[in-house]
């Protein structure tokens, strides 16, 4: 009879080891390696020789914290933000801007390589911001108790200890001061944030969006409660303070739950939306819309959707995942037709008010499944000459996929914000007689480990 041994790991949790940083996951840890066995290693760089301390072991790959550093990389800069190592927000902010856009090249090219075995992909150079700070137009914040004071500011990395934040470099500053001034209203007005442990207390959230172009602010406050204690006063207070402040919804979440909103939303004060604008195209967004929380990258994301669509004024073009119709009106400021799908209801009421919004009689939108809604489409003599998918971080799901190779539009544009899913889809595309010609990365999330993406393929 054989004996099976056991295969025996080579580091033990809270031991201490020398190593060297070999390569950067997707995710910005180090990579490094223990008589082969991988250590992912929180705040260290490539070409790195540290000291590091492993902190869980797993039975194929740890995780482990630089301790010291014998040489440093070239790339390393000081993070400006004082929380950055407590705080789950940035992943790649000790990386300098430029190392940071190389990063994320290399993440698409591995991906497209490991997962969609994707060899000779021409995948361009990243598009970075000119100032990768202060580039949020959303900010969601999780407000709780701390040594008896209310505390708001973003989760510790791997836990739901909220580490109190005075500002944030990558969002608004104007976000920071609203988030600081409720912060200070609910001690002084005693309107008690959420304990999670406990499911007491009233608010759960502070969410705050900004219209880049229009400066509007809109402000939604996510209780555990439908009775917000002096709300009245509440809002006085900051309608009087930040008078840019044009609409405060409230969203009830009484559910013991990680998901943020609630099914119930309603306005406090002021209007149902804000309006912002985007590539000439004016956007209203309600408290729960979909709207692209980097607006300055979104113009560049999707005006290179529109050019690999390649529209000459005279294109059928479908729309999957439309959402509130960014893409869509975009599109169809060039296309003949554009009509959009989107599995949310209240998504197509803005999408429809957006297009009547922008005086566009070229666009249709109708809820539910892409891959239902599409051959729908089609067996009615609608014919798509370009299809363009900008789906979750899942992406497509397969019905879609085969839905897209039945109906071989000329061209399809794959927006993408997850460089593993896209690899997996762009697999099916191209075995079911698609060449991919090109993939722009695009940095809409600096300091992050995030990277969007836009791919064209054509019909081969």
């Amino acid at each position: 009879m054989i004996e099976m041994t056991k295969k025996i790991v080579p580091v033990q949790k809270n031991e201490y080891y020398d190593v060297k940083i070999e390569s950067l996951t997707h995710d910005g840890l180090g990579v490094a390696r223990v008589d082969g066995f991988p250590v992912f290693v929180a705040n260290a760089l490539v070409g790195e020789e540290i000291n590091m301390k492993v902190t869980l072991v797993k039975k194929t790959y740890a995780f482990g914290r630089a301790v010291d550093y014998f040489v440093t990389s070239g790339e390393r800069v000081k993070p400006e933000c004082g929380i950055y190592k407590q705080c789950g927000g940035c992943q790649v902010q000790h990386l300098s801007y430029e190392g940071q856009l190389k990063m994320k090249h290399d993440t698409v090219v591995n991906h497209l390589k490991r997962i969609g075995h994707i060899e000779d992909a021409n995948v361009l150079p990243t598009i970075g911001m000119q100032n990768p700070s202060r580039y949020r137009n959303k900010t969601q914040v999780p407000f709780g108790y701390a040594d008896g004071k209310v505390v708001a500011g973003f989760y510790q990395k791997r836990s739901h200890e909220i580490i109190n934040m005075q500002s944030c470099l990558i969002q608004t500053d104007i976000s920071d001061q609203i988030v600081e001034t409720m912060r200070q209203l609910c001690q002084e007005l005693e309107i008690d944030p959420y304990n999670e442990s406990l499911n007491l207390g009233v608010l759960r959230h502070v969410i705050v969006r900004v219209g880049f172009k229009t400066e509007e602010i809109m402000v939604t406050l996510v209780t555990r409660t439908h009775e917000i204690p002096n709300s009245e006063l509440l809002i006085q207070r900051l309608v009087s303070k930040y008078p840019k402040i044009k609409s405060i919804a409230q969203n009830v979440n009484p559910k013991v739950t990680n998901v943020i909103f609630g099914d119930e939303t309603r306005i406090l004060y002021g209007e149902p939306y804000i309006y912002d604008e985007m590539n000439g195209i004016r956007f209203a967004i309600s408290p729960r819309s979909f709207y692209q929380v980097n607006p300055i990258q979104t113009e560049t994301l999707y005006s290179k959707a529109v050019e690999y669509a390649q529209l000459s004024g005279n294109e059928i073009v479908f729309d999957a995942y439309c959402g509130i119709g960014t893409i869509t009106l975009f599109l169809a400021q060039h296309a003949k037709q554009v009509y959009g799908v989107e599995i949310i209801p209240e998504a197509i009421e803005d999408a429809k008010m957006n297009a009547r919004l922008n005086g566009f009689e070229n666009t249709q939108f109708a809820v539910g499944k892409s891959e239902e809604i599409i051959p729908a489409w089609i067996e009615n003599g609608i014919v798509p000459d370009v299809i363009v998918v900008d789906p979750p971080r899942k992406g497509c799901d397969r019905s879609l996929l085969d839905t897209m190779l039945e109906a071989a539009p000329d061209r399809i544009v794959y927006v993408s914000c997850d460089s593993s899913t896209l690899a997996r889809d762009l697999r099916v595309l191209i075995d079911g007689g698609y060449k991919l010609e090109v993939v722009q990365p695009v940095d809409m999330f600096p300091q992050t480990a995030h990277i969007e993406c836009v791919a064209k393929l054509v019909r081969a």
